[in-house]
């Protein structure tokens, strides 16, 4: 293969295409003064690579698109690949792969895999042109040029870490569409009526939240801004405005309550101060369950089901992920090349393809680097 290729991005979909690719075809450049700065962070910086229950229904966009990716390169062969690289992922939380001590074994794996390509770092690009079938990409030091270009540049979550609209500006050049972007994986603001949900910052419980059709369940923290947490950082994904429903208490019965001795803040199933904080709210006093009145039943039963819509969200800053991106209308979805454009690549989060939480955004980010992998070596 004589293509000289370059990388823009140097995250998870950026140095996985590099480690497949072979020794000394590409360049790749990044805006940190490191790669993989948000491999790093991801996790809690535990890094939750891939999930074993794997499938279009866990993601956002087009799932003919997304499932050429999965079936090409699915969790087991990912696993695979992690193994003969001497990284065993553990399995926890029933489902969830995970590094086994830090998300700095992943990126020593990657960083390693890629080290027979050339990285330039601390280096910005500014834009990408192309004549005569030969790319130009110009950067804030230099113009390199390449045969075959590939985005891996990601969304623009975390801004801190070097998140930047580059990739999608490439590609309006080319003539492609970006479906409109917007935080996900991030927590929710709240208006003046859940204001007292602040309050109760760092306080966790169980829930269930319904976002149009979806249902996201796990955990919801209390956060000074708002809400955060597994379920509601699911939720955000299919978010768009308007209202949400939470059921504070799912699967719980109420038979038998009604007669007990027990004061209510002891009968529900949530922390006491959550439950004494929705019982000031609905003006109920906590008392016996066997004094309520059928109204005060009433209002505790709609807990079940409490319907607000949130201000917005806590925005890129605090976003795991950047859902919209690069229309998948636009890339072939055996190859991930562009339509618009003989050479020019998108992989990972730059698309307009994203997953729940979960380790499904990072196997993402593998599948799409490694079929674009597959057409470049002249395999597909």
């Amino acid at each position: 293969m004589n293509k000289n290729i370059v990388i823009i991005g140097g995250g998870a979909s950026a140095l996985m295409l590099a480690s497949l690719l072979p020794k000394n075809t590409v360049t790749m450049i990044e805006t940190n003064a490191k790669p993989g700065a948000k491999i790093l962070v991801s996790g809690g910086g535990k890094c939750n690579i891939t999930n074993a229950l794997m499938g279009t229904q866990y993601y956002l966009g087009d799932k003919a698109f997304v499932q050429h990716a999965l079936r090409s390169f699915n969790e087991k062969a990912l696993i695979k690949w992690l193994e003969r690289q001497n990284l065993m992922p553990v399995l926890r939380k029933k489902t969830q792969y995970f590094c086994q001590n830090s998300a700095r074994e992943l990126l020593d794996i990657l960083l390693k895999e890629s080290k027979k390509q050339k990285i330039l770092t601390n280096e910005k690009v500014l834009n990408v042109s192309k004549r005569d079938d030969v790319f130009y990409v110009k950067t804030d030091k230099r113009t390199v040029t390449a045969d075959i270009v590939v985005i891996a540049s990601g969304g623009l979550s975390f801004p801190k870490l070097g998140a930047s609209a580059i990739g999608y500006e490439i590609a309006e050049c080319f003539g492609h569409s970006i479906v409109k972007t917007a935080p996900a994986l991030v927590g929710f603001t709240v208006q003046k009526e859940q204001f007292f949900f602040k309050e109760l910052s760092g306080v966790s419980t169980e829930v269930e939240i319904k976002v149009g059709d979806k249902m996201c369940k796990g955990s919801l923290l209390f956060a000074h801004k708002g809400i955060s947490g597994p379920a509601v950082l699911d939720a955000s994904l299919y978010w768009e405005k308007g209202r949400i429903e939470i059921d504070f208490l799912p699967g719980f019965s109420w038979n038998g309550l009604k007669g007990s001795k027990k004061q209510i803040s002891s009968l529900l199933p949530m922390p006491k101060r959550v439950t004494k904080a929705f019982l000031l709210q609905f003006g109920i006093e906590d008392k016996m369950g066997s004094k309520l009145t059928s109204n005060e039943w009433a209002l505790l039963q709609s807990l079940h089901h409490y319907i607000f819509a949130p201000a917005g969200t806590f925005g890129y800053s605090k976003a795991e992920v950047t859902k919209g991106g690069v229309c998948t209308d636009e890339v072939d979805a055996c190859t991930m090349m562009s339509r618009k454009a003989d050479g020019l690549y998108f992989i990972g989060e730059v698309l307009d393809v994203t997953g729940r939480l979960g380790g499904y955004n990072f196997q993402w980010a593998f599948s799409s680097a490694y079929i674009c992998s597959k057409k470049i070596r002249g395999e597909i």
